[in-house]
């Protein structure tokens, strides 16, 4: 029996989509400017030699158009390709549900880029049943830097943080010890019932810790409250069939824990890798192993840190040859991403693009895939794998997966 292990890089995208345009991202192209930006300030280029050997090199200039500037390049010994987003948007549970099989063809809520952003009747509302003075922000805003600005605030009046972003989205942070970590759950769970009408994609729960603006700090307890994927997914088909679908990270917050049959939690990119390897050890056949990378998007794409993004890459592709090392002989491994979130851009917001499709099974040689008309072909490629009833969308490779 089969298994499957994603390691979803969060962001990693690979050139500006063929709609780019209408997103205002034209020119896009994550991976490729952090590369660039890398040598530019450390005066060499990055080495990034078993990402290379699986096809991500390769899968960037054949989607981008550029150069990526990498030392240590290697022949591709797996599939690879880029695919395009079918969903109308460029924010996360879009970019997950897709290549889960599920393009979000429907448009997102959003709120204005105002000053007050949020209706006062939900703000209102919100305030009377999570039993709270008030809020802060009610705005716009970056999430670091809005801590530096109303973090002492909202530890002074206990008024939570609430802000957006150009995705559809409600943020509210709060310091885990003068607010408290389950509090904050609770207000977000009110929010969340109360966005479903606006349909609202995600509310995000922020906790953060620390003594004053110099040392505030957001915390590995996020907790994302999403809707429903708007029909079953390959994770529902799968564990509906007794399979198990083990999500590492954030994944079981971005599918609402539908879908999901057992979760860990894990701060930071070692530490998911980490857990990544450690439940390849003892899942049984018949598995999907699910894993959000989101450090490469959160702390350095919308933060626009190039060069801390190409830090955090190379201890990904350093980390690499452990996992491929658990991989068994019926096992799969893809690398894909949800979006861009281009570090050279300006703003702070994700960017439309390509993303990569990487493939690999012990024993493969070089298999160009092109380009790939939706995420979703990654969703029916795991069907195809596991043996599952077809999805709607998606133009599956399994057959493609061949070894020497």
């Amino acid at each position: 029996m089969a298994r499957a292990i994603i390691l979803m890089a969060d962001s990693l995208g690979v050139g500006a989509a063929p709609d780019a345009d209408k997103f205002g991202d034209v020119g896009a192209n994550t991976l490729a400017h952090l590369l660039k930006a890398y040598k530019e300030e450390k005066g060499e280029a990055l080495a990034l030699p078993n990402l290379s050997k699986l096809g991500l090199i390769d899968a960037c200039e054949a989607a981008g158009g550029e150069p990526c500037l990498i030392s240590q390049r290697q022949q591709s010994t797996g599939a690879w390709g880029y695919a395009k987003e079918l969903s109308s948007g460029k924010d996360t549970p879009s970019g997950h549900w897709e290549m889960a099989g599920v393009p979000v063809l429907f448009d997102w809520g959003y709120f204005p880029n105002t000053q007050p952003c949020f209706p006062k009747e939900f703000i209102d509302e919100l305030c009377k049943r999570a039993d709270i003075p008030g809020i802060l922000g009610n705005c716009y805003g970056s999430g670091t830097v809005i801590l530096e600005q109303l973090g002492e605030e909202h530890v002074k009046t206990g008024m939570p943080i609430c802000y957006t972003s150009v995705d559809s989205v409600f943020q509210i942070a709060a310091h885990e010890q003068s607010f408290g970590l389950e509090k904050l759950y609770q207000v977000c769970e009110i929010a969340r019932a109360l966005l479903d009408e606006m349909n609202i994609g995600r509310v995000i729960a922020r906790p953060f810790i620390g003594t004053s603006s110099a040392d505030f700090i957001r915390t590995g307890n996020r907790r994302d409250y999403s809707v429903l994927p708007p029909a079953p997914t390959v994770l529902d088909k799968l564990a509906n069939n007794g399979g198990e679908v083990i999500s590492i990270g954030k994944i079981a917050d971005i599918y609402a824990h539908q879908g999901i049959t057992q979760k860990h939690k894990a701060p930071g990119l070692m530490n998911l890798l980490n857990k990544t390897t450690e439940v390849m050890d003892s899942a049984p056949d018949n598995s999907l192993i699910f894993t959000n990378l989101v450090d490469f998007d959160e702390k350095f794409g919308h933060r626009r840190n190039a060069v801390g993004y190409a830090q955090a890459l190379a201890e990904f592709d350093a980390f690499l040859p452990t996992v491929l090392g658990k991989l068994q002989d019926d096992d799969i491994l893809i690398i894909t991403a949800d979006h861009g979130c281009d570090p050279t851009a300006p703003g702070t917001d994700h960017t439309r693009e390509y993303v990569p499709v990487l493939a690999y099974r012990n024993g493969m040689n070089n298999t160009p895939l092109g380009e790939r008309n939706s995420f979703a072909d990654i969703g029916q490629t795991l069907a195809q794998w596991f043996n599952l009833e077809a999805l709607e969308y998606g133009d599956g490779f399994a057959d493609k997966l061949v070894t020497a």
